[in-house]
């Protein structure tokens, strides 16, 4: 099948230049403007494709159908992507630019800066000679991460809306807001969506399709100090950062992301901010398997205790929240929508590799929903900072994958 490729980077392109990071400062849905006007943009480009159903609704929650035109009784499938690009780099202006036929050399993304995309870096740039990518200028993020998602999965809607001679069941579609926030999944309305599963379309390297995830709970420590002048602070001060400093030491040596890979869990504190008065850190707790997941939280606990009985009771007060778990849980029930996926790839020349994610997704928490929900890549690499790049052969597959798990849906493949 051919997915212009013209066309394809000409929407992904336009699609950057929406400032669409979203705040986890602001408790509204969405967290900002710029979210809500490309809801809008993409909405209307649905209608002008011929999507029917197509709605916006006041949070940005983008819902849309690409009817049946089989004869067929087929389940219902759905495909997912968000809206929102990260805010832990700069997002904009993106000023996306195309590398034509790349050479394995250092990209140069801002001579000015000296910004410079390099395979001594990233050696699996390596893996794109000859192909043309997609770079940043090397002061904001590209927002592959997920434009990409959303730009394959119109696309694909576009393809089979022109291509109306190749049979296909109901098809959901859904744009969502404030994913980078962990927030996307809060409003989605999965009744409503229809679907029997569904795929998020936001992952990262061609052919990857991702099915496990970590558990993942935040984790505050909030610490009480006793703030005394330092000339007179011998037997009376108790120094919160000192505190600080000494609950991280006790977390387990090796456990940190920049020492974990593959299913390894991590703790991560990620925030510190206070006086010798009171302090406040926060971390990530993260790991694959449930019981050492619950181990993890339970270790914290302990710590919270012993500090507590050293430096005397309300010291330390710890808040702890589940945020999402792994979806394995929910897709091992019903593997055929991995089988689907995997054949799907391979019809379209792409080997599939899955792996575990380090890290969640919207099809986590849209599985412990209801809604089985695995995730299938973009192409994209590095994302949410400025050495993010896009290779528009991979942008190509990733919509072309969609099409055909569309296409392969068969009135079996929901049992």
């Amino acid at each position: 099948m051919e997915i212009k490729r013209e066309k394809l980077v000409e929407r992904f392109m336009r699609y950057t230049t929406f400032d669409t990071q979203s705040d986890g400062g602001n408790s509204q849905c969405p967290s900002t403007p710029g979210q809500m006007v490309l809801a809008k943009h993409v909405a209307e480009e649905l209608r002008q494709i011929g999507l029917d159903e197509v709605h916006v609704d006041k949070h940005g929650y983008i819902t849309a159908t690409l009817p049946s035109n089989s004869c067929q009784q087929v389940p219902v499938i759905g495909f997912i992507s968000h809206l929102d690009t990260s805010p832990d780099m700069a997002g904009t202006p993106v000023k996306p630019r195309l590398v034509k036929d790349y050479d394995g050399q250092d990209i140069i993304l801002n001579a000015e800066s000296g910004i410079v995309l390099s395979p001594s870096d990233f050696p699996e740039l390596k893996t794109y000679i000859g192909q043309e990518l997609l770079v940043t200028d090397g002061l904001t993020l590209l927002g592959a991460d997920d434009k990409a998602g959303v730009c394959a999965i119109v696309s694909a809607m576009e393809y089979l809306v022109a291509h109306s001679e190749i049979p296909h069941g109901k098809v959901r579609i859904g744009f969502t807001p404030d994913e980078e926030i962990g927030r996307s999944a809060e409003l989605f309305d999965v009744a409503a969506f229809g679907a029997e599963f569904a795929y998020t379309v936001d992952g990262g390297e061609l052919g990857a399709i991702e099915y496990e995830n970590f558990n993942a709970a935040n984790v505050n420590v909030k610490i009480q100090g006793r703030i005394v002048h330092p000339g007179t602070a011998k037997g009376k001060m108790v120094n919160a950062l000192n505190i600080a400093a000494e609950w991280q030491n006790m977390l387990p040596a090796g456990q940190r992301p920049e020492y974990t890979e593959g299913y390894e869990g991590f703790f991560h504190v990620n925030k510190l901010s206070g006086n010798v008065d009171s302090a406040v850190m926060s971390l990530l707790i993260r790991d694959h398997d449930r019981q050492s997941f619950e181990k993890r939280k339970a270790l914290l606990e302990s710590m919270a205790q012993t500090f507590n009985m050293k430096y005397g009771s309300g010291t330390i007060e710890l808040e702890i929240k589940d945020l999402y778990y792994n979806m394995q849980e929910k897709i091992q029930p019903v593997m055929h929508i991995i089988d689907l996926a995997c054949d799907a790839m391979g019809a379209v020349g792409i080997t599939p590799k899955t792996k575990p994610i380090r890290g969640g997704t919207d099809g986590a928490r849209l599985s412990f929903m209801g809604l089985p929900c695995p995730n299938l890549f973009t192409g994209g690499h590095n994302f949410h900072g400025k050495y993010e790049f896009l290779p528009v052969p991979s942008l190509i597959k990733s919509a072309q994958t969609v099409v055909e798990i569309i296409r392969r849906v068969k009135a079996n493949s929901g049992k």
